[in-house]
């Protein structure tokens, strides 16, 4: 005979949340590194998620990700180290300089996403499609729409 299901303290469930998103994470940049991109890091890619397809500047990075404008410099010399990003004239600002993303950076968000949709259907493989989207569903109700931020960087960081 088995158990009645109980319920898991309140705790489990944001440690749960973080276990499954650190998994993701995990393998998303493992398999990065296969196709190409080993140093390529989390931080990295809140940060070209961030910059965008148009590009921002230093102190537009910074508050985008919750970090101050000298960590936000420091962050783009990484990604121009690495090939990611390049810094340019603002044509609207000759005083400003824009970060844009180089087609190296733009490969590692494209292979990011189809990454995401391998890990997701390996998800549906293993508990079922309909579970997969019984939980995005379930998540949609209860996180809102204002959640969706890239300053998790300057969050955890306090």
């Amino acid at each position: 005979m088995t158990e009645p299901a109980r319920d898991e303290p309140g705790f489990m469930l944001p440690l749960l949340l973080f276990a499954g998103f650190r998994t993701l994470i995990d393998q998303l940049h493992a398999e990065l590194a296969r196709r190409g991109h080993p140093e390529a890091r989390p931080a990295h890619g809140f940060a070209l998620q961030a910059i965008g397809r148009d590009g921002a500047t230093a102190s537009e990075l910074g508050r985008r990700l919750g970090i101050s404008k000298q960590a936000a410099g420091k962050t783009v010399e990484r990604l121009e180290s690495l090939g990611y990003a390049e810094r340019a004239d603002d044509p609207a600002d000759a005083r400003r300089k824009l970060v844009l993303l180089t087609p190296r950076g733009l490969d590692v968000l494209t292979r990011s996403a189809e990454i995401f949709e391998e890990l997701r259907a390996q998800w549906g493989s293993a508990v079922g499609r309909e579970k997969v989207r019984e939980l995005e569903a379930t998540l949609r109700t209860v996180v809102p729409a204002t959640a969706f931020r890239l300053d998790a960087p300057g969050w955890f960081g306090g």
